[in-house]
């Protein structure tokens, strides 16, 4: 199927109204997953867990890392790519 493909980068800020960390970059977030996007995960991200699972193969990832890290030696894609592990 034609698909559009849209990468865009923030590399700067400007002074806003003093509001939680991440604020900002949660509300493209949510936007980007409205307009059934994902957000490449290079940059800082502020998912929810549960959000995160929806958008990144939650289910299957979590048995696919069981199979392959069944003593969870090494991080979960989640603590890497959102909590910054």
């Amino acid at each position: 199927p034609r698909r559009t493909y849209v990468n865009v980068g923030f590399w700067s800020s400007v002074p806003i109204v003093p509001e939680p960390v991440g604020a900002a970059n949660r509300r493209i977030e949510e936007k980007v997953s409205e307009l059934d996007g994902h957000k490449s995960l290079y940059s800082e991200s502020f998912y929810t867990e549960d959000d995160f699972a929806l958008l990144y193969g939650g289910d299957h990832y979590t048995q696919i890392k069981k199979r392959y890290d069944p003593d969870s030696r090494l991080l979960d894609l989640y603590s890497k790519a959102v909590q910054r592990k």
